[in-house]
């Protein structure tokens, strides 16, 4: 009878601990917000269009929150270069959680900060990046490259923070 009690008495600890620790376990995970591929590319064919429509050709990446590449498109006639400016546009604004033009007026005004454009082989203070934040979390960073002025670009890159439905889409007023 004793050893049967033992057995219960292990058996309901052993089920409580198992409970109790897949709680806390399930708590240190923090829930973390993802780009969905197949919005992210609706993204950015928006952007593409937006530009194609101003008579622009670009190229167009989002990256996610880590940094990574999610979608790269290259427009008709867009040029080489584009490809890598688009990319490091992005790249930008998501690691450094802000505008990649506001980063290069910065930079221009305070030449202290020189240092920022040499963080690593990705950064491009250069506008037409912006970082994508939806409920206050940046979850990735879009980047245009390729119209003729920043100014064209960012236009573009709010198109796809649009369809993103992201917190801000920097348009200008």
């Amino acid at each position: 009878m004793n050893n049967n009690r033992n057995r219960l008495v292990i058996a309901v600890s052993a089920v409580s601990l198992w409970a109790l620790s897949s709680h806390v376990f399930a708590q240190d995970f923090p829930v973390q917000k993802v780009l969905p591929l197949e919005l992210s590319t609706q993204a950015a064919m928006a952007a593409i269009k937006k530009c194609h429509d101003d008579g622009f050709k670009v190229s167009v990446a989002i990256v996610d929150q880590s940094g990574l590449l999610k979608v790269q498109l290259k427009a008709d006639g867009a040029g080489p270069h584009t490809l890598d400016s688009s990319r490091r546009k992005a790249y930008t604004a998501n690691s450094l959680r802000d505008s990649t033009h506001k980063y290069a007026v910065l930079v221009a005004q305070k030449p202290e900060l020189q240092s920022l454009t040499r963080l690593n082989d990705n950064i491009l203070l250069l506008g037409g990046g912006f970082p994508i934040k939806v409920s206050g979390e940046v979850v990735g960073g879009i980047g245009v490259g390729g119209a003729p002025g920043i100014e064209f670009d960012e236009v573009c890159a709010s198109a796809a923070l649009k369809v993103l439905k992201a917190d801000e889409t920097y348009e200008k007023k």
